[in-house]
């Protein structure tokens, strides 16, 4: 068999071209609501999606990588251990290649469904059914309907209040400003809550179990944050005066919001897809430094970084793509709406990572934009372009269980 050092340098390679095609197809998790509501350019989502989403892997990544990498499949069934090494490298290029042609495609499929369903494909060809953890499957299906559904019910209601609130308002521009503190520090509020509790991060600053406490300081961080939003907005509205007409300086509000709940997302989505490349690379990496089947050891944090870094350059390189599909073909989108979209989104995922479950960030996008358009009428939404999505999401797992195998019979024979 070809040394096991030389498999994980392989396995690393693969990680890495896992973690490029999340990047390249799932920038639009974070970014194409924000272009598509011309908050900002495709140039500068493309950078500031790469810079949180290494945040995002390297601080909150290790929940959902877990879930992964041994949480999926019944790893103690094989007795031996260059099994586990080849399934799980027959797991990312299986998944790594689907992803790549779906974004070739231009179709916002899922990384995670993608790689939950070859390692998933993994445990069935080489331990059978009794290979796999029935259970955990059964709690990341269901995650799976809920966090799109989550998604669209989050965003419909806070565009609803927006709409009543705001829009409704007889005076629009004075409603926003007034709402601003509860826009931004309830964005900044769940990001301190998740950043702290049961985390490394937290464990490090010795809080990460005091729930009250993780609640006070988040608490606090919202209210701050609310303080110097509401700030910086009203200086911003004295600014621009009676430039345009009120609705555009409303939407002009919410596009410097949309910003802000875009960066929120990027960072949710680099917690919660950064385990679809390094959740099977650490089990890989386990087995190799223990020479056996690994039990309860951590990911080291480098890998997640390593994560984050390929994630980045998926980015960079080719992540524009699905960008125009989720930002402009599926329904009309302001910043208003984007708002709304952005923070349903982030809250969602945020909230089934820190439960270690691997969701699609993309279903969940797509519901928040369905949620969206359903509270300006169902005529609003582009139902062909939504039906085509839909078809996609429904291939991926019977076509990531086909590959996963494939290539494990092939990898199989080659390598072992």
């Amino acid at each position: 068999m070809i040394a096991t050092t030389i498999l994980l340098l392989i396995a690393i390679a693969t990680a890495l071209y896992m973690a490029w095609t999340i990047g390249a197809n799932d920038v639009a998790n974070s970014m194409a609501t924000a272009v598509g509501g011309r908050a900002i350019t495709l140039k500068q989502a493309v950078i500031i999606a790469g810079i949180l989403e290494m945040a995002g892997a390297v601080l909150l990544g290790e929940h959902v990588t877990k879930t992964v990498g041994k949480g999926i499949v019944e790893l103690e069934q094989f007795g031996d251990y260059r099994i586990v090494i080849i399934g799980m490298l027959a797991s990312l290029l299986a998944a790594a290649i689907g992803v790549t042609l779906s974004t070739w495609k231009e179709l916002p499929v899922s990384t995670s469904h993608f790689i939950v369903g070859a390692v998933m494909g993994f445990g069935l060809i080489a331990g059978g059914t009794a290979a796999i953890d029935w259970v955990k499957m059964g709690l990341i299906a269901s995650s799976w309907l809920v966090s799109p559904i989550a998604g669209m019910i989050i965003a419909y209601l806070v565009f609803k209040i927006i709409a009543k609130f705001v829009l409704a308002s007889d005076e629009p521009i004075k409603s926003a400003v007034r709402g601003s503190p509860i826009y931004v520090g309830a964005t900044f509020f769940v990001i301190a809550l998740s950043l702290n509790l049961k985390t490394s991060f937290g464990k490090k600053l010795g809080i990460s179990d005091n729930i009250p406490l993780v609640i006070l300081i988040a608490g606090m961080v919202g209210i701050v944050t609310g303080l110097v939003g509401y700030f910086l907005i009203s200086r911003a509205v004295e600014r621009w005066g009676q430039e345009d007409d009120k609705y555009k300086r409303v939407e002009r509000i919410f596009r410097s919001l949309q910003i802000m709940t875009s960066c929120y997302v990027a960072f949710a989505h680099g917690a919660n897809d950064v385990a679809n490349a390094i959740g099977p690379l650490g089990t890989v990496f386990l087995t190799v430094q223990e020479g056996a089947i690994p039990t309860g050891a951590s990911i080291p944090w480098y890998l997640l970084a390593l994560g984050g870094i390929g994630i980045s350059v998926g980015v960079f390189t080719w992540g524009y793509r699905v960008i125009k599909t989720v930002g402009f073909k599926i329904t009309e989108l302001t910043n208003t709406r984007g708002y709304s979209i952005d923070f349903a989104v982030a809250t969602t995922v945020l909230g089934f990572s820190k439960l270690g479950m691997p969701i699609s960030t993309t279903h969940t996008v797509v519901g928040a934009v369905v949620g969206v358009g359903l509270a300006r009428g169902l005529a609003a939404i582009d139902l062909r372009v939504l039906r085509n999505i839909v078809i996609s999401w429904l291939i991926t797992i019977p076509l990531a269980i086909a590959l996963s195998i494939s290539l494990y019979i092939g990898l199989s024979h080659l390598l072992l």
